[in-house]
């Protein structure tokens, strides 16, 4: 059954812009619904109102929109943790404030995972490019920050701890959010339980470690 367009072609810039917003808002809802990895181009043209066609006028694949997506994602999280550690201080609390932030953002901590793995083999280098500048431009004001709260890593090893929590929160997401039949595998047998991660304390104790290393010098 085609669907019925609920609004017309853009036309003029602020109209364009309309609906690139309605594009990108209607991807996210239905992202943090089925994860990343569940969400088609036609699902998305479905929520809009639109035909495929018309998504197209604005994006070049869905993996645009997602990594677009997960651009706004790096710049919430950057934000997120500047106030989550302001005037905080050592280890474990630039561990629970990046952990605690990731695990306030379910679509964030699955496009860590899908951008390297999917979304960025799926477009143009000019998408990829926008796309890493916007997360180094994340990284580096918090590697910065990193650097604020426990100045025992080094100056130059900020980039290092936020590189790997994120790198690790990728895998740790996907571990800990299993598809609903194999959450409900891992319930039914307690020889599984260990399969599926608790998110949150299992990424702060991995930045704790890790920050440790940098501080006694344990490469």
């Amino acid at each position: 059954m085609e669907c019925t367009p609920t609004f017309l072609r853009a036309r003029r810039p602020e109209h364009k812009q309309q609906r690139h917003d309605a594009i990108r808002a209607a991807a996210r809802e239905l992202a943090l619904r089925r994860g990343v990895r569940s969400v088609s181009l036609g699902d998305i043209a479905a929520e809009v109102g639109v035909h495929k066609s018309a998504i197209l006028r604005y994006f070049e694949t869905r993996e645009e929109i997602f990594l677009l997506i997960g651009a706004e994602c790096w710049q919430e999280w950057s934000t997120a943790v500047h106030a989550e550690l302001e005037g905080a201080s050592g280890a474990r609390a630039l561990a629970e404030g990046l952990s605690r932030t990731l695990a306030e953002r379910p679509l964030f901590c699955d496009l860590l995972a899908h951008a390297p793995m999917n979304l960025e083999r799926h477009v143009s280098p000019g998408a990829v490019r926008e796309f890493k500048l916007a997360a180094i431009e994340a990284v580096d004001s918090l590697s910065a920050l990193a650097v604020r709260v426990v100045p025992e890593i080094g100056a130059d090893r900020g980039f290092e701890v936020i590189s790997a929590v994120g790198c690790f929160a990728a895998t740790a997401w996907q571990a800990s959010h299993p598809p609903e039949a194999l959450a409900a595998l891992y319930a039914a047998d307690p020889k599984l339980a260990k399969a599926c991660l608790d998110f949150m304390p299992t990424v702060s104790r991995f930045a704790r470690v890790f920050i440790a290393g940098l501080v006694t010098g344990v490469d």
